[in-house]
């Protein structure tokens, strides 16, 4: 029965848009869990010791916090599942790691670096120096870069099909974006081949993430650029991701309305469903930090901020 309702859960929460990958089949694994204890319901006591099967306080944390979620869920409808206390292994929380921010400077070494990989006269150099430029300047994840395909080209734009969240949106280029995806495309054409994905492998397939990481990592150690240390994240091909909202976020004019309308185009155009997780991206810089003394300098002296 346990089995069943967790179904039902992940089955409503995917039907809002939640893929919850792993989510799931940790729920799942709690199900059977219980199910060999015997309990046809949440119980707290069984939600604790399976949460405590975990190797590490912060995913014992995470666990429970899934199986008291679920319990909220089905208590609804039947008091007989009991809701796990909170706070048992700590609070279930995930530290958010600093983003490195790449200047403008470190992409263009980035895509040089990419243009170099081998095999010399393959076209791999070409894929990924593309890619990592397209990433860089429309702020793609790297999944919706990996799938894209030929009709997914158009002269309005790239159109991005059923992403996270399972939305569709079209994201226009710039006329020097637009070029360089054209030269690449001419190259790409001449592999032989029946898959459409624009970005393939040596084999003519569509990229996998690994190989996307790995050719980024490659990148990255001989530019010698920043790795990560204690709560900063290691440079990712994502790391382009977030660079990209930050730089566009510099754009924007002065002005609390203006901030609000180009924040909310911001997040339309990277497929954010709420322009709180566009925030989530967002990492102080020089800049960003400068514009912020020149308006509270004018506040202070009267003027609008």
């Amino acid at each position: 029965m346990l089995t069943q309702a967790v179904e039902s859960y992940l089955a409503v929460r995917r039907a809002a848009g939640f893929e919850l990958r792993s989510d799931g089949a940790q729920l799942q694994n709690f199900a059977r869990f219980s199910n060999q204890k015997k309990k046809r319901f949440v119980c707290a006591q069984t939600a604790i010791d399976w949460a405590a099967l975990a190797p590490s306080v912060a995913h014992r944390a995470r666990r429970l916090g899934l199986v008291i979620r679920l319990a909220r869920y089905l208590r609804a409808e039947d008091p007989r599942h009991e809701i796990p206390p909170e706070g048992i292994f700590g609070k279930d929380s995930r530290l958010r790691p600093t983003p490195i921010i790449l200047s403008p400077a470190d992409i263009r070494r980035l895509v040089g670096a990419a243009s170099r990989l081998g095999p010399e006269g393959s076209l791999r150099p070409h894929t990924y120096s593309t890619l990592f430029a397209l990433l860089a300047c429309t702020g793609l994840r790297v999944s919706e870069a990996r799938r894209l395909l030929f009709e997914d080209i158009t002269p309005d734009g790239l159109i991005i099909r059923e992403t996270k969240f399972r939305k569709s949106r079209l994201v226009p280029l710039h006329e020097t974006a637009q070029a360089g995806l054209e030269r690449y495309l001419v190259r790409r054409r001449r592999v032989a081949g029946d898959d459409d994905h624009v970005f393939v492998s040596l084999r003519g397939r569509a990229l996998q993430t690994c190989s996307v990481d790995a050719a980024f990592q490659t990148a990255v150690q001989a530019l010698g650029l920043p790795r990560g240390t204690g709560r900063r994240s290691r440079t990712t091909p994502h790391s382009l991701r977030h660079s990209f909202v930050v730089r566009a976020l510099e754009t924007c004019p002065p002005g609390r309305d203006r901030i609000t309308q180009h924040m909310l185009a911001l997040s339309t155009y990277i497929g954010h469903s709420r322009v709180a997780d566009t925030y989530w991206y967002i990492e102080a810089t020089p800049h960003l930090l400068q514009d912020i003394v020149t308006a509270c300098e004018t506040f202070i002296k009267g003027g609008t901020s």
